[in-house]
Order: structure tokens, then C-alpha cells, then sequence
């Protein structure tokens, strides 16, 4: 018996030695990243708690912010043009706006590929005409789709919004193979430190007709509050629609209970 169980023993201590030699990390690298790294700022709105609505001047920035600036390099594939008439604009202004794009499309004469001006019925259209392209301008790096980026994302439009005003040069005291390479940026609240995309916002880089103000922080709330509502359109009409059966179901418990009390008063005397 006791050599069995020294086989065991045996076993089991080089079959913890494999699993400390492949669990412990090759370098300290995440280790370091994760202590310059910081947690996203919240960031308030009003499509925020259990009474949520849309401020359609914000959305209408927001979209203006993707339009002029984001726009040149990430997409909102799972949007429609005609969409937005839901952030307050008119039919005739939906088809100004769609016109103002330019889709692909097939000559019909020549059967080459060609572009069109936007329909209402067509979605937002793609900056790159694929995978290949975007990586090629993009030092190989792929910008993600941002129709829901702010339910894809830990920390969703925090998140977002953190990492659009997050951009600075990086500390003194940060290790050098943490230090950007060519072609990256510091920004802690990415989770290497390190990302391909410049500081895609400055001051003063969009002017809105309501005179709103347009630096950075504002720009990116605004952008991020349109996110916000890509990724979930229908958030405040579901909310309503929520609490409008929370309160029927509440009246009608409160009902059946007095009809209990009513049918069974004499049995239960």
C-alpha cells in the first residue's frame, strides 16, 4: 500500500507543478497595464433610470458629430437612413439627409459598379468597401461597427464616452513596454493603453446651428447619447410599455385579492 500511494503523492505534485508553470504569467506586462488603467466616468442622460427620454437636440448633435467626423471611419450598419426621422425630423428633411450620402449601386447600362445619392430606405453607408480596405487605412487595424457598441462594450456609453476625451500623453512614470508604439495612442481607459485610433475629437471641430457648445466633452456626450439610442432605439417606448403593465398587473392583483376577500368572507366566518 505504501507505495501506491507514494506514486500518488507523486503524481500530484508534478501535476501542480504543470499547472503553476502554465498559469504564471510570461511577464508582468497586464500586471502593469492594469495599474495605469483607469475605471470609465459615468456619464448622465437623460435616456438614464426607470423614466428615460430621448433629448432629440442632443441625438440630432450626436448624429451631426458621427456624420462630419466618425463617419470617415466607422459604420452604422444596422441603421437606416430613414431612421433618424425618429430624432425629430421631417420626411422632407429624412430624404435631404439620405441624398446627402452616397451608396453603391450597379450602372444599369454598363453593369460597372457605381454610386447613387442616398434613399431613405437605405442604410448608413459603409466607409471601406471591406475588411481589407479598412485594415489597409487603418495601420491594419479594424474600427468596429458602431451601431451597438454601447450595449457591446462593458460599461457601455461610459465606456464610450471616457474613451473619446481619455487621449493624453502618457505618464512619467509608465514602463517602457507600455510606452506607444509607432502609430498608437495612449489612452488609459482602454484596456491595453494603447490604441490605433488618434484623438478622433478637437475643440471647436463641429459647429451645431443652436449655437451648443463644442468642445471635446460636449462633442463626445453628444456622440455618445446617439450611440446610445443606435443601439437601443426603442429603449423609452419599451420603458412605457413596461411600467403600463407594471400598473395593470399591480390594479389587477389588487382586484382579484378584493374579490378573494368579498367571495370568501361568509365561508371563512
Amino acid at each position: 500500500m505504501v507505495r501506491p500511494l507514494g506514486f500518488l503523492v507523486g503524481l500530484g505534485f508534478i501535476v501542480a507543478l504543470l499547472c503553476a508553470i502554465v498559469t504564471t504569467p510570461l511577464s508582468n506586462e497586464p500586471q502593469a497595464a492594469h495599474a495605469f488603467h483607469k475605471e470609465a466616468r459615468h456619464l448622465p442622460l437623460s435616456s438614464d433610470g426607470l423614466f428615460p427620454h430621448w433629448d432629440k437636440a442632443k441625438l440630432q448633435r450626436g448624429l451631426q458629430v458621427y456624420k462630419e467626423v466618425c463617419s470617415a471611419c466607422h459604420s452604422l450598419d444596422h441603421v437606416a437612413l430613414r431612421d433618424v426621422a425618429e430624432l425629430g425630423y421631417t420626411e422632407g428633411q429624412v430624404k435631404t439627409f439620405a441624398k446627402g450620402f452616397q451608396v453603391p449601386s450597379i450602372n444599369p447600362d454598363t453593369g460597372e459598379p457605381a454610386t447613387r445619392d442616398g434613399l431613405p430606405s437605405d442604410h448608413f453607408p459603409a466607409p471601406y468597401a471591406n475588411e481589407v480596405a479598412a485594415r489597409a487605412a487603418n495601420n491594419n487595424a479594424l474600427p468596429p461597427d458602431l451601431s451597438l457598441i454601447t450595449k457591446a462594450r462593458e460599461d457601455g456609453k461610459d465606456y464610450v464616452y471616457s474613451l473619446l476625451t481619455g487621449f493624453q500623453n502618457p505618464p512619467a512614470n509608465l514602463p517602457k513596454e507600455l510606452q506607444p508604439a509607432t502609430g498608437l495612442h495612449y489612452n488609459p481607459y482602454f484596456a491595453n493603453l494603447n490604441l490605433a485610433m488618434a484623438p478622433p475629437l478637437t475643440d471647436g471641430q463641429v459647429t451645431f446651428a443652436d449655437g451648443s457648445p463644442n468642445d471635446v466633452k460636449a462633442m463626445a456626450s453628444d456622440v455618445t447619447a446617439f450611440l446610445v439610442w443606435t443601439a437601443e432605439p426603442k429603449l423609452v417606448q419599451r420603458m412605457r410599455v413596461g411600467w403600463a403593465a407594471f400598473l395593470f398587473l399591480s390594479i389587477f392583483s389588487i382586484l382579484a385579492y378584493l374579490s378573494y376577500r368579498n367571495i370568501w368572507a361568509d365561508k371563512e366566518h
